[in-house]
């Protein structure tokens, strides 16, 4: 799996120009899946991003994780994130996961983070959608189950 988490002041997906949903204060992710994710993915990811120290204390420092400081989680679906872009100028999407298996596997991580305690919001997998952010920071981190 492959997430791109953003710190963010504000996030919203929208579809067919409706607004879908959107949080305050958190982190946007957003999500890759191939067909050789699971459970140790997910656990892997969920420990990891509910743990995160990313956010200010009364110093300065980024010392405080997404619980400390109330904040939202909003999810993306991202097949692109295994993109191959080494041969011509087209990239191939053939290393994303094929999409019964990619939307069980995101809604299992979504729903796993929620488990947690966060409050997680997110799109619809496989829509065209509109994603807005007012990024923080800028904070953002890469995550990749490849070189955990």
């Amino acid at each position: 799996m492959r997430v791109v988490l953003q710190r963010v002041k504000s996030a919203s997906v929208t579809i067919e120009d409706k607004l879908f949903n959107e949080i305050g204060a958190g982190y946007l992710l957003l999500v890759g899946v191939n067909d050789q994710d699971g459970e140790e993915e997910i656990e892997y990811l969920v420990h990891k991003i509910s743990k995160l120290r990313v956010f200010e204390d009364d110093a300065g420092k980024m010392n405080l994780d997404i619980s400390s400081v109330n904040g939202e989680i909003l999810s993306i679906s991202q097949f692109t994130l295994f993109a191959d872009t080494k041969k011509g100028n087209r990239p191939s999407f053939v290393n994303a996961g094929e999409p019964g298996h990619a939307k069980k596997v995101y809604e299992q991580f979504n729903e796993a983070l929620s488990q947690t305690g966060l409050t997680v919001k997110s799109g619809e997998f496989g829509a065209d959608m509109m994603v807005g952010l007012q990024n923080d920071g800028p904070v953002t981190i890469l995550f990749d189950t490849e070189h955990k």
